[in-house]
């Protein structure tokens, strides 16, 4: 019997790896490969923020993994993943359900002799009071087209009433990339919006706040690349709250500790991330104060050297010994799952596995059409700062390094060549 690798969770760690080893081990008959997801689809994280905001159509850039699998020798199973049985080696999945509650594929379990984790990370609240219910969490592609219903529903109905100056607010509590991100790219918006009829909110009108409880915007980034972010910030017209804890949300807004209210109608939580709770249910596997599986530098789990963990969702040391872990971002998971595409093989003769080291290339900012701005790792350790046009292709050339990984080169560059025809023949932004 092939020795049978379940992959749980497709994200871009968990599908790179899955794609990786089925060009591999899968299509020279070495193992069998399965990749387990609740959807049917995959859009890359850290283009949520485009999707809310309506800068990006969600369904043409969407991966299926049917189709994913089909090409690249693995299999995929839909289901959410609802615990294990280390002992029995299976993993259980609960039952898919349709739009109206049926049970489109019933509840069961999946066996495996390797098993890796990789179901990332969603957005930590920190039990902030009133934040689950009124604020939206750019986790997921059907939060950021949640949110983007109703922000377009704000301006068609300010259309509609013929209501002039109409005014919307929205807050976004987290100066971190994802928050700075999809302010830039909301003020595109109200410029886009405005300019397809629906001008009864002026751009100016569109008012944005950015609240950060920390001292400065984008604190994993230097002080100098942070503070250039503020000032353009504020040239579009970002209002930048710092040192402002949220200490409640309601309908209304936000109140923040000391005192002041910021009045929002559309609220977006982009502070902290953490691990899904289920991974703290696991049959016992070690799990640290954020939910994620606590892995050694082979990131396999302290209890189970059979069950791997990757990406948002595991607590890897940066170096042996180490207090600090490696930093939940998206080239973590990209190297983590090329990693263990080679540490799998070797495990599969027997061999023993090597630690993975994390290495740093810097961090990338987009301020949508307007700028970006990063650093990025030159020879010898050395920190290059980047801003304007350069950092803005860096920047695209990570989501196009993506695709390489998922399609090849040449679907790649296809893929390129139809981006740039549709913006001949679609609408700049999504409006419906």
């Amino acid at each position: 019997m092939l020795h049978r690798i379940v992959v749980v969770g497709g994200g871009a760690g968990g599908l790179e790896l899955a794609t990786r080893l089925g060009r591999s081990l899968g299509k020279r008959k070495k193992a069998k490969i399965t990749l387990v997801d609740a959807n049917l689809t995959h859009i890359w994280k850290p283009l949520l923020h485009e999707v809310a905001t309506g800068s990006l159509n969600s369904t043409d850039n969407e991966l299926n993994y049917l189709a994913q699998a089909k090409w690249n020798h693995f299999e995929f199973q839909i289901g959410r993943f609802a615990g294990i049985d280390r002992q029995a080696k299976t993993i259980e999945l609960s039952a898919t359900l349709g739009e109206k509650g049926q049970e489109l594929v019933p509840a069961r379990s999946l066996p495996y002799d390797t098993l890796v984790v990789a179901v990332g990370s969603l957005t930590n609240d920190f039990g902030t009071q009133g934040a689950a219910e009124h604020c939206i969490f750019l986790d997921s592609p059907q939060h950021a087209l949640n949110f983007h219903r109703r922000l377009l529903g704000e301006y068609l109905t300010a259309h509609a009433q013929g209501d002039i100056d109409h005014s919307v607010n929205i807050a976004i509590v987290g100066a971190g990339a994802t928050g700075v991100e999809l302010a830039a790219e909301l003020r595109r918006a109200a410029e886009e919006l405005s300019a397809y009829g629906l001008g009864n909110i002026q751009p100016e009108n569109m008012n944005i706040s950015l609240i950060e409880a920390g001292p400065r915007v984008l604190p994993a980034l230097s002080e100098k690349i942070a503070d250039e972010v503020h000032q353009q910030l504020l040239k579009l017209g970002v209002q930048v709250k710092l040192s402002a804890a949220v200490e409640e949300v309601t309908a209304d807004g936000m109140s923040i500790k000391g005192g002041g209210f910021i009045p929002a109608t559309l609220k977006v939580w982009a502070a902290g991330v953490r691990a899904p709770n289920f991974l703290t249910e696991l049959d016992g596997l070690e799990t640290n104060r954020i939910n994620q599986l606590v892995v050694h530098r082979t990131l396999q789990t302290t209890l189970d050297e059979n069950i791997f963990a990757l990406g948002d969702c595991a607590a890897c040391p940066l170096s042996e010994g180490s207090d600090k872990n490696v930093p939940p971002r998206a080239q973590s998971a990209h190297q983590q799952a090329s990693f263990l595409n080679k540490a799998l093989a070797l495990k599969l003769k027997g061999k023993a596995l090597p630690s993975y080291s994390y290495r740093d290339y810097g961090s990338l900012v987009s301020l949508s059409q307007y700028s970006a701005v990063g650093n990025i790792m030159g020879g010898f350790m050395r920190t290059v700062n980047v801003e304007g046009w350069m950092a803005r292709m860096f920047y695209i050339s990570l989501y196009r390094m993506h695709q390489v990984v998922l399609y090849g080169v040449f679907r790649t560059a296809l893929i390129m060549l139809s981006d740039r025809i549709g913006k001949r023949t679609h609408p700049r932004m999504k409006l419906h």
